[in-house]
């Protein structure tokens, strides 16, 4: 069984192969020299308030060059896009061809057991799909590290140095990509299964996989933990927004960063008076033309108690949200397959 098992997913593992070995070829070509740069640029040995700078300049001196923004591009989506596509092009046809093309009843009447079969298919299958979205995960990894130092020692938020829990970042490094390929391919499967058609069940995969990758980062893991809150002055926080609307009559503040609190996920963030209370109104004072547009304004905002609040995950949670949502990937990957087997089981071609 598992000798026709590599036979039939030949085809798919040739062709992974093959992407990991160019991916892992374009990136060992570029990545050393994107490590000099890092070297020469004096970041690794900095220290206080220099190493911000430099980090900067790292950065600036890496944007400005046309191949490492593409490839950093190029290579997140490729592991973002990685588990849709196994879901798509491995899980939805391993049983809706089986299905349509009425070789279910030749592969199921077999010595081998319906159960056997599966449990075959989906164990060389769902290991294959995590081994490649890891390795392109991994590949990465190494060759962003110099990107991902600097970003630690202060460089500028920007396209190439994000922080561990912007969502690009977050969903192509660490271990969820793990998870991630496991419930597409899952997916996939048991889409086939219960649809019986591949290109129908591929239309399911994709949009219940593109729906849950948007909800998860958006209203599910900002809540896998209770987040923390943190009350500074106005001066403190690095903010944008500011006195907006007629004569400067609204006021709103929008943390970028909390002091204290590198790489902490900012997940709100709005004034509050001298109760503690929202507000979303300037005081009167501080509504003159010549205040707002001056150095002034946070001190006058200071002077009237009013507060920046920030709700925040902080940085050290990283890996424990990793290990969160990989666990809950597999979760559902595992309820996925369980359909799958009593699906296969119930039929009768």
């Amino acid at each position: 069984m598992i000798r026709l098992t590599w036979l039939q997913f030949r085809t798919q593992a040739v062709t992974a192969a093959a992407a990991l070995a160019a991916f892992a070829v374009l990136l060992a070509a570029t990545g050393p020299h994107l490590a000099s740069l890092y070297a020469a640029s004096g970041v690794s040995g900095c220290h206080g308030g220099s190493c911000q700078n430099l980090a900067g300049s790292f950065e600036a001196q890496v944007q400005s060059t046309a191949i490492y923004p593409a490839l950093y591009l190029i290579s997140v989506v490729s592991i973002l896009l990685a588990p849709a596509v196994i879901g798509l092009f491995w899980g939805a046809p391993l049983i809706a061809r089986e299905l349509e093309t009425g070789t279910s009843a030749l592969a199921w009447n077999q010595s081998v057991t319906r159960t056997r079969w599966l449990a075959t298919k989906l164990t060389a299958g769902g290991l294959t799909a995590m081994a490649v979205t890891e390795g392109l995960s991994l590949m990465q990894a190494w060759w962003a590290a110099p990107l991902g130092r600097a970003a630690s020692h202060g460089a500028p938020a920007g396209p190439l140095t994000q922080g561990r829990f912007t969502q690009l970042i977050f969903a192509s490094h660490g271990i969820t990509p793990l998870g991630y390929a496991a419930f597409a391919f899952a997916l996939g499967v048991t889409a086939g299964a219960m649809i019986r058609r591949t290109i129908p069940a591929m239309a399911v995969t994709l949009a219940v996989f593109a729906a849950l990758q948007v909800a998860m980062p958006l209203g599910i893991r900002p809540h896998f933990v209770p987040a923390d809150r943190a009350v500074i002055s106005v001066a403190e926080g690095y903010d944008a927004g500011g006195a907006t609307g007629p004569g400067g009559s609204t006021l709103t503040l929008v943390a970028t960063s909390l002091p204290g609190q590198p790489g902490a996920w900012i997940l709100s963030s709005g004034p509050i008076n001298a109760a503690a209370q929202p507000v979303s109104t300037t005081p009167a004072a501080c509504t003159s033309s010549s205040i707002e547009n001056s150095p002034d304004f946070d001190g006058c905002l200071t002077s009237q108690g009013i507060r920046e609040a920030i709700s925040y995950q902080p940085a050290s949670r990283y890996w424990p949200f990793q290990w969160i949502e990989t666990a809950i990937y597999l979760a559902l990957a595992l309820a996925l397959a369980g359909c799958c087997f009593r699906r296969l089981n119930r039929r009768r071609s």
